[in-house]
């Protein structure tokens, strides 16, 4: 494997560590996926992450034979529907799978969620729709992940999870922590009553400014690279002990 595939299988890993480190996550039930060229990098089947290595990260061809993988482990048992994101759509370059309480809670309880706060328009619509219950690792259970995700940047799994997906790995985990953010709100405003839902409107509205919002791309090298007149020394050494520069003073008295 080449510096870059490396690169991107630490980060695989480095980023389950944090989920589960942050409580998004438990054990080794998650899963995360992100795209490689013509392939899908996976975390495997049932390893911990505290001891999971690079090597141990599973390739999927995008093409190709259907389930077919390489790697000393097994792909993830969620693989199915992972790749069937991955092949559907183009514009997924990472899939994250977690179990996070709230957004569990609500899959348990089968409730979409509803446009309740205005980030819900990271998503792509007007809400986060629970997908039908199958038993994991199944082509039912892809199906019905991919019809909720119609769409949408993230759904809920009945009885199961949720899932986020982002044009990179790192927008598919900041994405996963909105949907778990966006869950706990709306169980908590449930138990005060009946949430006030946005309108279509406002979250179309909303949707517009997101050009400038949330998890951008770094900015070109080129800009970094213009350079700012420096300022006199002397100056510059005040400024960085809070003071003005002493003036000088004649000897005579």
């Amino acid at each position: 494997m080449n510096r870059e595939e490396r690169q991107l299988r630490e980060s695989i890993i480095a980023k389950c560590r944090w989920m589960n480190a942050s409580g998004l996550n438990q054990g080794t039930s998650g899963n995360i996926s992100a795209r490689y060229k013509d392939r899908m990098l996976i975390t495997p089947s049932a390893t911990p992450y505290d001891s999971m290595k690079p090597e141990m990260i599973a390739s999927m061809p995008l093409d190709g034979e259907y389930g077919s993988w390489d790697g000393p482990l097994k792909p993830s048992t969620e693989w199915r529907f992972h790749l069937d994101i991955m092949r559907g759509r183009p514009d997924v370059g990472g899939v994250v799978h977690t179990h996070s309480t709230y957004a569990t809670v609500l899959a348990i309880a089968r409730k979409s969620i509803p446009a309740c706060h205005y980030m819900m328009a990271a998503f792509g619509g007007t809400d986060i729709r629970c997908a039908g219950y199958a038993r994991f690792g199944t082509a039912e259970l892809s199906e019905l992940a991919l019809e909720a995700l119609e769409g949408r940047n993230g759904c809920l799994l009945a009885n199961h999870g949720m899932i986020a997906v982002g044009a990179n790995l790192d927008k598919a985990m900041w994405l996963a922590v909105e949907l778990e953010t966006i869950a706990k709100q709306y169980y908590l405003s449930l138990a005060l009553g009946q949430p006030h839902i946005l309108g279509d409107a406002e979250i179309a509205e909303t949707a517009q400014g997101f050009s400038t919002y949330g998890l951008q791309e770094p900015k070109a090298k080129a800009a970094k690279s213009a350079k700012t007149p420096e300022k006199p020394a002397s100056k510059t050494r005040a400024a960085a002990v809070g003071r003005r520069p002493e003036k000088k003073h004649s000897s005579a008295r």
